[in-house]
Formats: structure tokens, sequence, C-alpha cells
């Protein structure tokens, strides 16, 4: 094998591709990147056997072949160097990659290309093109609702409806609930799938300006997501997502309207002031006026602040866990939120002041108890 590459060039691919690799693999062999050279065509293949990334790149091929080499140590070299043209060799009787830039020379040892995992071809039954912001919004919005908890596989993704004229992300953790809804779509089949936050992140890591459209293709078992030159497979999650629409609620006459960053720098401030195991504040809202406060009854620390705000509804006080309602917050990109409540021990949804025509945007937290 032997080509010529810029090493910018190459380094994006690997940027994307290291994201696979594992932190205790299996087998040493998931820890290496795949190179196979054909022409001027150089692909590049990356699993940790759930999750598989094939992406490619334009090179300068001189002679083709096929090697394993360790993704970090590669990746970490391309990091290192200026942006450069840089020449790969690898001696066919020698088992060493020789990197050559245009002041130093590194050897890299390779591993047997054929220990390689053989990814298994999986016939496609549904696809659906999605307009990339789209893609991007959906996975931004909804990542950060997903669960760690291992005992509850299904929250540990996102959920994906396709539907005829829509598209819908939703990822809880059972403490809050995202559901991102895209209205300007064309599917001529329908479905579902639990796509794992790991895969999600690696499809997040892959969007770029340069391409306008992602393809999304699915099966009971699998989904494929093409970007480019790039196509990112991984096996979906085998479990069954809880009814999400059952536990939003539709009566809730308390209704606040305020000012997104206002409420954010507030809720840090205060937070700081909170007991560290629970996160909690607490909301009392009446009339045009909001108290945020937060008090640690092991260490006698307290916060109060007050807020201007819009609001209508009888007087309530309501707690939550302040790092839930500042990841929440974070996410919306409007000028002002609105909070929407009915009773103390009841979920509110926290929801954009607007929702464009195009897509639908709502969030869910839970409260928790008052200490008094």
């Amino acid at each position: 094998m032997r080509f010529s590459v810029s090493s910018s060039d190459f380094l994006k691919k690997t940027t994307i591709a290291s994201a696979v690799i594992p932190n205790n693999p299996i087998m040493p062999i998931l820890e290496d990147f795949l190179l196979d050279l054909s022409g001027d065509v150089l692909k590049l293949t990356v699993s940790d056997l759930e999750t598989t990334i094939h992406t490619s790149l334009e090179v300068n091929g001189q002679e083709d072949g096929k090697i394993a080499v360790r993704g970090k140590i590669l990746s970490d070299t391309l990091k290192a160097i200026p942006d450069q043209p840089v020449e790969f060799i690898k001696d066919p009787e020698s088992n060493i990659l020789t990197i050559i830039t245009s002041n130093g020379e590194y050897k890299l040892a390779c591993d047997d290309f054929e220990e390689f995992p053989q990814i298994p071809e999986t016939e496609i039954s549904h696809s659906i093109t999605i307009p990339l912001k789209t893609m991007k919004k959906g996975i931004e919005n909804t990542i950060f609702a997903t669960s760690t908890d291992e005992m509850r596989q299904a929250m540990m993704g996102v959920f994906i409806k396709v539907e005829n004229d829509r598209l819908t992300f939703v990822a809880t953790d059972a403490h809050k609930l995202v559901k991102y809804t895209f209205l300007d779509i064309q599917s001529e089949t329908e479905g579902s799938m639990i796509i794992p936050k790991k895969s999600l992140s690696m499809v997040q890591n892959a969007l770029s300006n340069g391409e306008s459209e992602v393809m999304l293709n699915y099966n009971n078992t699998h989904a494929f997501v093409e970007i480019g030159e790039t196509e990112i497979a991984c096996r979906l999650i085998d479990a069954v997502f809880p009814n999400y629409d059952g536990v939003i609620p539709t009566d809730n006459p308390n209704i606040l309207t305020i000012d997104r960053v206002s409420l954010i720098q507030s809720l840090r401030r205060i937070s700081i002031y909170a007991n560290k195991t629970t996160n909690q504040i607490v909301l009392k809202i009446n009339g045009d006026n909001i108290e945020i406060k937060a008090q640690d009854l092991d260490y006698s620390n307290e916060a109060r602040e007050t807020l201007e705000c819009q609001y209508s509804g009888d007087e309530i006080e309501v707690a939550y866990n302040a790092r839930f309602l500042i990841e929440m917050l974070s996410v919306l990109d409007t000028e002002e939120v609105m909070l929407e409540m009915s009773t103390p021990n009841r979920a509110a949804l926290l929801l954009p002041s607007s929702n464009n025509i195009e897509e639908d945007l709502l969030m869910l937290v839970m409260p928790v108890m008052v200490k008094t």
C-alpha cells in the first residue's frame, strides 16, 4: 500500500471514526482502523460490533492494499502535525506502516487485517431522506435526555418515529422528556426505531454544513445513516419505548412566560447553594414575579432571587431539579420560554415561546418534593 493525502483531510475522517473505538474492547483488533486503498479512493472502516462507520476520501494512490492500524495512534499523529501532504507506505515484506511528513518519519506497527470483524450484510426495508438541519436539530434537542440506566434499555437511546408527513424524535430518562417533531417531510413508508445514544453521537459528529441531506435506511434490527461519503451503521435497541404521549399533561392552567437567558443565569447562581444530591430549587410564582430559591440544610447554605415574568394562573410553589431545567433551557433557542403547570406534584411542560410551522418542540419535566 502506498498513497499520499492532505493531513487535514485525513484527520477529518479519522476524527469521525475514532468515536467508535471502545474504551475496553473485547478484542484488540477493535482498536484498529481498517484501511483499504483501491485506486485513488481510501476506504476507512471502524467497528465496536454494535456500531460501524464506513467512510472514504480521495487520495493520490500509488499502490493498492489493505491494512489494520491502531486508530488512536494514527489519529493522534495527524492531529499533531501541521496541515501538509503526508505519504503513507506499507512495505509488503514488513508489518510496518511508514508515515512520511516534510520534516519527519514515523513507523506504526500493523495488525492482521484479516482479523478485523466481518460486518454482515443487512437488507434494508425502509428509507427516508431527511434535511441535514432537521437531523441535527432532532439529535441536539433530544440526546441529552436519554437515560444511563442499563435496567431501562429502551430509554438509553432516542426513539425515532417515521410517518408519511412527519418525523418525530423522543427521549426520556423518566425525570425529563423531550419530543421534537418535524412537520415538513414526505415518506412512502412508516416505521420506528430506537437508536442508541452512542451511535447518534457519532451521527452528530459526522454532520457537516457541506451536505444538505441525510439518508436514513433501516429495518427491524439495524439503522444505516448516510452522510456524504460516510455511513454509520448501528444495531437498534430491541425494546419497547414508553408511551410518551400518555404522560404529557394536557390541562395546564398556570402559564409562566419568562426571558430564557435571565432564567438560566439565575438558576445557575441559585443552584450553587442547592443540595448537591438533589439539586433542588423552588419556584414561587405570583403575579408578575417569580422567586427562585435553594437551600442546603446540611451546610446552612441558602440563596434566593426574584425575576420579572408574565404569569397567568393561581399562586404556585413548585420544586425542580435545577440541573434538568438548565439542560433543557440550554437546548431551546427562543428569546422567551413558557412553563405550563397544573399542580406542584404533576409534570410541567417547558416550551419555546413560539414554534415555526415546520417543527414542534415540547419538553416535560417532573417536579421533586419540596423539603420543609
